[in-house]
């Protein structure tokens, strides 16, 4: 029988908003609408102004249902910000019934069992993500229901995450009458949008480096293993530029996007640009290797920054697939080839997915990576545990379900 259903991804970001509305029919998605809007209210992937944000959302929103001519009220949500850290953990339980097969409910046991870390009284577990099951010792096994054993293990990866952040996203949302299915990592939900099944099993860095963070995952073993952001990316290197040839911000992120390049050799000494001067009253003409020259230094920290936390983390060695970058700051010239020059290993840019449909002439481009691995998300996602902020929301709060209704009257 054909199953239809719509889902929807929210990346709100420290420069834009994105949302994307999917139409997937038996697990093929098709984009059927799009909406952005510059995103205004946040820093570093986190809320400092409720308000502004909202707007930013509710333009984005109204662009994607207008598009697609429907109405959204539940959406899967990108959440960002250095105030995200992950562990790993294990438990076991034992199987004592006769019959010694495992059940739903052992399944659902052990990993309540792996979940149950003490948390302070202001972080909340956001992912709670099964790498593994071992029966009696056996390793490797995705789905044990069903199985023969005495004990039951598994492996999991924890993501945590401040709640003043994560309730201030939620609060954003919900005012608009919106519900949310689920909070989403994003540097997970990049993951399912542009790495290869191939590189996440023999083991991969992903580094989504957007406006305001970079979101750092090593995946190994076709699982996720670690997962970091830090508050540093394409923003710096914008205000860099800013500063070094004295030009409005706009102007810098225009010439960063169109003459940018971290790779200095690969400028002519006689290359020049004409850049807007601060005040707007004419132009100057610069040296476009003396851009390079601003921009290379802070690729070469935010690159470093995120190989090191990778080495501290224990995974240098265990990264032959390489590295795969996407997001806005993945399209600056040469900086796939300036990773592969500094490491040594594979680096390639994130691409979308075969298998997405409708407009994908619009999302191509790697800065649209986090909206759709939301919807990839959304589709084939199994995370075993919903954030605990969500637990009882249900349909939502009052608050979402009165906005809710009212949209709808105001809509027809």
């Amino acid at each position: 029988m054909r199953r239809e259903r719509l889902v929807v991804g929210l990346d709100v970001g420290t420069t834009k908003v994105c949302c994307l509305v999917a139409n997937v029919v038996d697990g093929i998605i098709e984009i059927i609408g799009m909406g952005m809007s510059p995103s205004r209210g946040l820093e570093k992937g986190v809320v400092v102004d409720i308000g502004r944000t909202i707007q930013s959302i509710r333009k984005a929103v109204e662009e994607a249902e207008n598009m697609a001519d429907v109405r959204v009220d539940n959406v899967y949500v990108g959440i960002a910000g250095k105030h995200i850290r992950s562990i790993n953990n294990s438990a076991t339980v034992s199987i004592t019934r006769p019959d010694r097969i495992i059940s739903k409910e052992d399944v659902h046991r052990v990993v309540e069992a792996a979940r149950t870390i003490p948390l302070p009284p202001d972080v909340e577990l956001i992912h709670v993500i099964p790498r593994q099951y071992i029966v009696d010792g056996q390793e490797g096994i995705t789905d044990p229901v069903g199985m023969t054993g005495t004990r039951l293990e598994v492996d999991v990866h924890l993501v945590m995450g401040s709640v003043t952040a994560v309730h201030n996203l939620v609060r954003c949302v919900e005012s608009l009458g919106i519900r949310i299915a689920q909070i989403v990592l994003e540097p997970l939900a990049s993951s399912m949008a542009v790495l290869s099944s191939a590189e996440k099993e023999l083991g991969v860095v992903l580094l989504d480096i957007g406006g305001g963070t970079t979101d750092i995952s090593v995946f190994r073993g076709g699982d996720i293993w670690f997962s970091k952001v830090i508050p540093i990316a394409g923003e710096h290197i914008t205000n860099d530029i800013t500063v070094g040839l004295q030009t409005p911000i706009e102007e810098a992120e225009r010439i960063k996007k169109e003459y940018g390049t971290c790779l200095v050799d690969s400028v002519g000494d006689d290359e020049k640009i004409d850049v807007a001067t601060i005040g707007g009253d004419g132009t100057k003409t610069v040296s476009r290797k003396k851009l390079a020259k601003i921009i290379e230094p802070r690729v070469e920290e935010i690159l470093d920054l995120a190989m090191q936390e990778v080495e501290d983390a224990g995974y240098r060695d265990l990264i032959p697939a390489g590295m795969v970058i996407t997001g806005g700051t993945s399209l600056l010239h040469g900086i796939v080839e300036f990773a592969q020059q500094r490491y040594g290993i594979p680096v390639r840019r994130g691409q979308v997915p075969q298998g997405i449909h409708g407009l994908r002439d619009i999302v191509e481009s790697p800065i649209y990576a986090t909206a759709i691995g939301l919807l990839k998300y959304g589709v084939e996602g199994r995370d075993f545990a919903r954030m605990q902020a969500t637990r009882g929301r249900g349909g939502g709060g009052l608050l979402t379900r009165l906005f809710g209704w009212f949209r709808k009257f105001l809509r027809g």
